[in-house]
C-alpha cells in the first residue's frame, strides 16, 4: 500500500461526504465543527469545556468563540464544574436539544438515503470493511467519535467509557428494550414470559402516549449499537418521576454506562420540575441497586411476592431531589 493509494482513498471519501452535503442544507445554519460541538454536548447531560476541547481536538480560542455564540443564540448554559470550580461546565437549554435532535434527525436521513442505494447482499461487506478502516488505523487516543483502538491490543479495538453515547431512541429500539430485557432476565435471572409481557406493556403505553417534556428514553449506543437503555415516565403520585427498564448489555458492562444513564435521567427529572424520582427493582439487582445508592436513591419499603416465575423480594427506592446537590 503507497501514499498515493490512501490519499486516492480520501479523495473519494471527501467526494461521499460532500454529496451527503455535510457543509450546506445538512447542518445548515451551523458549520461542521459547531454541529459537532452540538452533537457531544447532546449526548453528554454534563460536559466541561475542557472534555469538549480535547474529545474534538479544538483549539481553545476556537471553541471559546463557538460557545459564545451558543450562549448568545440561547442553545447552551454555562456554570461552575460539579467536579472542579476552575473548570466551566456546559449544557444544552431545551433550544439547543431541540437543534441537536434536527441535526440528528437530518443526518440519519441523509444517510440512511445514501444506504438505501446500497444492495442488502453488500451491506455487511460495506459494514465490516468500515470496522476495518477504524481498528487498524486507530490510534488509541481517539478522534471526538470514539474511533481508536487501545495501544498493545494487538489491533483489536478496545472500548472505552468516552465511545458510549446517549441518545434518543431511534425506529426499532423500542422493540430492542423489550426483547433485550427478557432475554437477559431469562438468562440471568430465569424471568419467564409474564416479565417480557410486563416490558411490553410499559413500552407500548410509553410509545402510544407520552409528554416529550416531561418523559424520555434514553439508548446507550456503542459502535452504532444500543447496549443500553432507561426510561423517565411519569409517577401516579403528584410531582414525581419513574424510573424504569434499566439495563446495559453484558459485554458493555465496566463502562459506567448505568452511571450515565441514570445520572441523563436524574437530571433530566430536576430540570422538568419534578420532586422525586421513584423506582421498583428487586433485590438479586444487585448491581443496579449500587447504582440507585450512588446517586442518592434511598431505599423505602421491601416486600416479598411471587412474579415471573420467581421468588422475589420487591423494592421501592426514592430519590428526594430537593434535598440531592445538582
Amino acid at each position: 500500500m503507497t501514499v498515493q493509494d490512501v490519499r486516492s482513498f480520501n479523495r473519494f471519501y471527501t467526494n461521499v461526504i460532500g454529496a451527503l452535503d455535510y457543509g450546506r442544507r445538512l447542518y445548515a445554519p451551523y458549520t461542521l465543527t459547531e454541529s459537532r460541538v452540538l452533537y457531544e454536548l447532546a449526548h453528554a447531560p454534563r460536559t466541561d469545556a475542557a472534555d469538549l476541547r480535547t474529545q474534538l481536538h479544538l483549539d481553545a480560542g476556537y471553541l471559546t468563540r463557538i460557545l459564545n455564540k451558543f450562549e448568545e443564540d440561547g442553545l447552551v448554559e454555562r456554570g461552575p464544574s460539579d467536579t472542579d470550580p476552575r473548570r466551566r461546565r456546559i449544557t444544552l437549554t431545551a433550544p439547543g436539544r431541540q437543534a441537536a435532535a434536527l441535526l440528528d434527525e437530518r443526518a440519519r436521513e441523509t444517510v440512511g438515503a445514501m444506504l438505501d442505494t446500497v444492495p442488502d447482499k453488500d451491506r455487511p461487506r460495506l459494514a465490516e470493511a468500515m470496522r476495518t478502516v477504524r481498528t487498524i488505523l486507530g490510534d488509541g487516543d481517539g478522534d471526538g467519535d470514539g474511533d481508536g483502538g487501545g495501544p498493545g491490543d494487538g489491533g483489536r479495538r478496545v472500548p472505552r467509557p468516552e465511545d458510549v453515547v446517549l441518545r434518543e431512541p431511534a425506529p426499532g429500539d423500542l422493540g430492542w428494550i423489550i426483547q433485550r430485557n427478557a432475554a437477559l432476565y431469562a438468562a440471568e435471572y430465569g424471568f419467564d414470559a409474564d416479565y417480557e409481557a410486563l416490558v411490553a406493556r410499559i413500552v407500548a403505553d410509553y410509545a402510544e402516549d407520552h409528554d416529550p417534556r416531561m418523559e424520555r428514553t434514553w439508548i446507550a449506543e456503542l459502535d452504532g449499537r444500543p447496549v443500553g437503555c432507561v426510561m423517565c415516565v411519569r409517577d401516579g403520585a403528584p410531582g414525581a418521576a419513574r424510573l424504569r427498564l434499566l439495563l446495559v448489555e453484558p459485554d458493555a458492562r465496566g463502562l459506567r454506562i448505568g452511571d450515565r444513564l441514570v445520572g441523563a435521567l436524574v437530571d433530566f427529572a430536576r430540570e422538568a420540575g419534578y420532586r422525586e424520582v421513584v423506582l421498583w427493582t428487586n433485590d438479586i439487582l444487585g448491581a443496579a441497586r449500587r447504582i440507585y445508592q450512588r446517586h442518592g436513591f434511598v431505599l423505602v419499603a421491601e416486600k416479598p411476592h411471587h412474579s415471573f416465575g420467581r421468588d422475589l423480594t420487591g423494592q421501592d427506592w426514592r430519590l428526594d431531589l430537593h434535598a440531592t446537590p445538582h
